[in-house]
């Protein structure tokens, strides 16, 4: 979630999209400023029973990899320089080919902010800019036909200030929605969330907003609210999206300006909604919680493991002592941990070219380390290719330029001007130029996720012998294959961080066991011959500079 958001049109200029949204914005307000006795504000607020579709894809899809795309910056199918989901859509052999089976779509929800989309407006509509609910539902034909899942962003701290029911429960202290928001007379004192003051004036008294004055907080310790929301959710399930990913999970509930953030008033909301999407087949939570990964982890069943991120980039861009920490992450951890290397929010760290100063070899470790060890992880839309930040962009709006997909105009994200300056590295770093290269950062991502989907140890399995040397670190993952016979599948993955060759000892294998090379793959460099493990259960290895093996671990 952006600390901070922009009203303004995204691309800093009037346009067809821009007038659209003032005048759904000004239709709105005429609809929600109705006199109060009309008891329902222009907007749906029905109930909505469960009725699963099912699913068809795999069980092991949550799992993932997944692919976390903004819409609007990944691909434009009407030449307005907008990216939409009938562009996404074209797009999923793309996301196909890269092994990814399941996709995170940043909100979809018709909004009031014209960009990042978290100023929700109507939760049981698709943003104009975006298309319609029969694109949506093309979209998740097709992703479903290709074995991908499909979970949006959900946005329940907060709706937009230009929401019906946000409107009318400012109109009046009398009105009956009031209690949907949180309000006080007066001014509270001694508040300071992210540095700002969370309360704002109005013709009839203060209302808290955490994030940004046009993003008011729904009042959750009203039971209504929190059913109209599972009421939403349901609307969604019912249609057939796979799972939801959760913005801001520990600001929900506040109990003072001491005690406003992970209160466990918010957990056990969250332990509700789970419990919710979990009725349905096959379906996929995960929420965003950087002050606690671990107690929402555990209540949503996963959350992303927020810090784990910036331990392994320091570690890849050379300094050692994080290492331990990336190592020993995963034994501290619950089962859940969504993993991922840098996403939509620049507190989260810039795009990882940018963090690693164009360091390809330091990216690769940080890819290689992250897709391998345990948790789902997601990877950020054009971190495949090594996408650079916006030129010219600073802050959020860096972070998501548009996709970088060949060589031609615009990156062929579009026929028009897109609404937001193409990535710095756009015209070196795109899908065209490094598509039948299998020395590329593409290459190196899809050889990564074919091996890891192709080993339910690295896939799913445990996490174990986690140990660090200097600059090496190992671990081995191990997962039952095959439940009659009681064969299971056990892998040794081994790093080198250091820029020099290095040889090394890995401990506590089965003794007499066979390491048959998995990893590098043919098409990098030649594999390693086999190696036997002696009888006190070790192994002697020698890797490259910033490289990694894995191993097969047989017999014994």
């Amino acid at each position: 979630m952006p600390a901070a958001a922009r009203p303004t049109d995204p691309a800093g200029r009037p346009g067809r999209r821009a007038w659209a949204r003032l005048l759904a914005a000004a239709t709105l307000m005429l609809m929600s400023t109705a006199p109060l006795q009309a008891a329902e504000p222009a907007i749906d607020t029905s109930p909505v029973a469960m009725a699963d579709p099912g699913s068809s894809l795999d069980p092991h899809w949550r799992h993932g990899p997944f692919m976390q795309v903004f819409v609007r910056s990944y691909q434009d199918s009407d030449g307005d320089g907008i990216g939409d989901l009938r562009g996404l859509t074209q797009r999923l052999d793309h996301l196909q080919s890269l092994g990814v089976r399941g996709l995170w779509l940043m909100p979809i929800t018709a909004s009031q902010d014209g960009d990042h989309g978290y100023a929700v407006r109507d939760y049981r509509a698709i943003e104009p800019d975006y298309g319609t609910l029969a694109d949506f539902d093309e979209l998740l034909r097709q992703a479903h036909a290709r074995g991908i899942g499909v979970i949006i962003d959900y946005v329940i701290n907060h709706s937009a200030a230009d929401h019906p029911l946000f409107r009318a429960a400012e109109a009046s202290p009398a009105s009956p929605w009031r209690d949907w928001y949180v309000w006080s007379d007066t001014k509270p004192k001694g508040w300071q969330i992210y540095g700002n003051d969370p309360w704002y004036e109005t013709d009839h008294g203060h209302y808290f907003a955490g994030f940004w004055s046009e993003m008011p907080d729904f009042n959750l310790k009203n039971p209504a609210v929190v059913a109209w929301h599972h009421d939403n959710l349901r609307w969604w399930l019912n249609r057939g999206v796979d799972g939801f990913r959760f913005d801001a999970v520990g600001n929900l509930i506040e109990n003072g300006p001491l005690a406003w953030e992970s209160q466990p008033e918010s957990v056990a909301l969250m332990a509700d909604v789970a419990a919710l999407v979990a009725r349905y087949e096959r379906r996929y939570l995960v929420c965003e919680a950087p002050g606690d990964p671990p107690a929402y982890a555990r209540a949503c069943g996963a959350a992303f493991a927020f810090g784990h991120n910036n331990r392994l980039v320091s570690a890849a861009m050379g300094s050692p002592t994080p290492l331990e920490h990336v190592a020993g992450y995963f034994e501290r951890m619950p089962a859940g941990m969504a993993t991922f290397a840098s996403n939509h929010d620049s507190f989260a760290g810039q795009r990882l070219m940018d963090r690693v100063r164009g360091d390809e070899a330091a990216y690769r470790l940080v890819a290689a380390t992250y897709l391998l060890q345990p948790g789902t992880p997601f990877i950020y839309y054009g971190e495949e290719i090594g996408m650079a930040g916006g030129l010219g962009l600073k802050g959020d709006p860096k972070l998501r330029a548009p996709m970088s997909w060949d060589g031609g105009t615009h990156a062929g994200f579009s026929t028009a001007t897109p609404y937001r300056a193409a990535p710095v590295n756009a015209a070196s770093h795109h899908v065209a130029a490094q598509q039948a290269d299998p020395r590329s950062l593409l290459s190196h991502y899809r050889a990564l996720i074919a091996l890891r989907n192709s080993r339910p140890s690295l896939r799913q399995g445990s996490y174990e012998q986690a140990r660090t040397d200097g600059w090496m670190m190992s671990f081995q993952r191990a997962a039952p294959v095959d439940g009659d016979t009681g064969r299971s599948e056990r892998t040794l993955v081994v790093y080198n961080f250091g820029t020099t060759k290095r040889r090394g000892r890995v401990e506590q294998l089965p003794p007499g066991a066979t390491l048959r090379p998995l990893w590098p793959a043919q098409t990098q460099t030649a594999p390693p011959r086999a190696r036997k493990v002696d009888r006190r259960g070790r192994v002697q290895l020698d890797l490259g500079p910033q490289s990694l093996q894995v191993w097969s671990v047989e017999g014994r």
